[in-house]
């Protein structure tokens, strides 16, 4: 990009404007895309006693009837990022649809005894069908057509199946959200993701009066489903009058979209020499995350839920991370006071004490005010289970440019690729990130913090995509539980893999975690 030449026109000034983005702000990211940063430099992955806690049973205990006043209060809020498309868990079945073969049994058989994985997957599909939560909606799209479920299922064309699933004038499971997928049916009752997290949420987030409080961030194209879908889940749950639920939404905002940057140099244009913006990943969503205003949040993705009878674990762990966030940031809130009253006598040493111990601070200031900033930041406590091979991130301390090394949550993509040193250490995790977190959002006056001051503005992400049968280069802000937090007091905890239940194919759904 020139820099002696401003990027932008009169009227590309006015576009930013009305996207609420700075000229200066997009100039930035210009400059960004054009100089990328370097990669995270990890040190050593957090492990059991290094970087990582794991809670004796007795302290969880405690930590559960902690909870229990915390939400009695009104304290807690469920925060669900849903505005993700369910694209990617039928990918397969989309590239089997765009075949434009009619799918005969026998033709998909030899195809995956082949080894064709696209056919493995369209089989493995086919012959879980009566399995799926949807498989009745299915039914009735086809009975709709003049077909069978399962004659078609026997004898095929199989084509028929898929197009219902997946087409808009079917199913439209390509294009919904996640969260508005049938997930699990027990019994009689059939409960998308969504739901799932509705019931989650109830012992987690219910207050003494009743009221349980979630958010869901979704895209606007589909807030009106998601409202209907709460209307119907509000006549099931709260009959009776003992649980009520607040629940809001929210979208993500245009001035968290990123411009895109021409690999030349410069702003990428469209046909009409109009600027073009992406959605900048989930880092922006720590604007919706900020704006909530909320005490206590737990936050977790939409599609890690499992049936009734396996939620136990997921409610025992996910209310001991709130109570130990409310406690941990209670005390460092306390700390803070005491230095700045001229009466702490002795805080300055229970201050390193506490960072030291509690928040695993490595290198620990003397100075009051030094110590006050590391205390005085948002605080999250993050649940991590042991590593089983799942692609994603995970807890490392990370060795900063001149400064301290401090624990971070980190992507596979965020880690040198040419670095056998670095992928090494990467590969060396004993632990995996589940996205099952617990933050402090208030500081100790009650006011909520400003979430911006404590991200990470070198931990984007730059990637190469296309439009307009053009190469462009796309940046994704830093990640929501990555560089968008990695200035907050951080803990990270051990918690058992049964809280962790993703479904990232459609064919997860056939495990046991999601059938009655």
């Amino acid at each position: 990009m020139n820099s002696e030449k401003p990027p932008f026109t009169p009227a590309d000034e006015g576009v930013l404007a009305r996207r609420g983005l700075a000229s200066a702000e997009a100039v930035r990211q210009l400059s960004t895309m054009a100089h990328p940063p370097g990669f995270a430099r990890l040190d050593r992955p957090c492990t059991a006693g290094d970087g990582l806690v794991v809670l004796e049973s007795a302290r969880v205990d405690e930590l559960l009837r902690a909870h229990a006043a915390a939400a009695g209060a009104g304290r807690v809020t469920v925060f669900v990022p849903a505005s993700g498309a369910a694209t990617r868990m039928f990918k397969d079945l989309l590239a089997a649809l765009a075949s434009g073969r009619a799918l005969e049994p026998d033709e998909v058989r030899a195809a995956a005894a082949a080894g064709d994985g696209e056919a493995r997957a369209l089989l493995a599909w086919v012959e879980g069908l009566p399995r799926f939560a949807f498989r009745d909606a299915l039914a009735a799209v086809l009975r709709a057509r003049g077909l069978d479920l399962d004659t078609v299922r026997a004898n095929g064309p199989w084509r028929a199946l898929l197009e219902g699933c997946l087409e808009p004038a079917g199913l439209d499971h390509a294009r919904l959200p996640k969260a508005l997928l049938e997930f699990h049916r027990e019994d009689a009752a059939v409960r998308t993701a969504f739901e799932e997290q509705l019931a989650e949420a109830a012992p987690l987030a219910r207050d003494e009066s009743g009221l349980c409080r979630l958010h869901f961030t979704v895209s606007p194209e589909h807030r009106a489903l998601f409202e209907t879908l709460l209307a119907r889940a509000r006549a099931e749950r709260e009959r009776g009058g003992a649980l009520r639920y607040e629940v809001g939404f929210s979208e993500q905002h245009p001035a968290t979209d990123t411009i895109a940057a021409d690999p030349a140099g410069g702003p990428f244009r469209g046909p009409a020499g109009e600027l073009v913006f992406r959605p900048a990943g989930h880092g922006a969503l720590l604007r919706n995350l900020g704006e909530l205003g909320a005490d206590l949040v737990f936050l977790k993705n939409i599609d890690n839920v499992a049936v009734a009878r396996l939620r136990e674990p997921t409610s025992r762990w996910s209310a001991a991370l709130v109570a130990l966030a409310a406690e941990l940031a209670g005390r460092a809130g306390a700390l803070a006071a005491r230095l700045h009253s001229a009466a702490g006598d002795g805080a300055v040493e229970e201050a390193r004490a506490f960072l030291r111990d509690e928040l695993g601070e490595r290198q620990l200031p003397s100075s009051r005010e030094a110590l006050l900033g590391l205390l005085e930041r948002p605080l999250r406590v993050c649940g991590m289970v042991r590593n089983t091979g799942e692609p994603g991130g995970g807890p490392f301390w990370v060795r900063g440019e001149g400064g301290p090394v401090t624990r971070q949550v980190v992507e596979s993509v965020q880690v040198d690729p040419a670095s056998p040193e670095q992928l090494a250490i990467l590969r060396s995790a004993t632990h995996f990130n589940p996205v099952f977190l617990a933050c402090s959002l208030r500081d100790r006056h009650g006011r909520p913090w400003e979430l911006d001051r404590f991200t990470d503005p070198d931990a984007v992400l730059v990637t190469r995509k296309s439009a307009f049968g053009r190469d462009l280069l796309a940046l994704e802000r830093p990640g929501l539980w990555n560089g968008a937090m990695a200035r907050w007091n951080t803990i990270f905890v051990e918690v058992p893999l049964e809280v962790f239940n993703p479904v990232k194919t459609v064919l997860d759904l056939l495990r046991p975690e999601h059938q009655a």
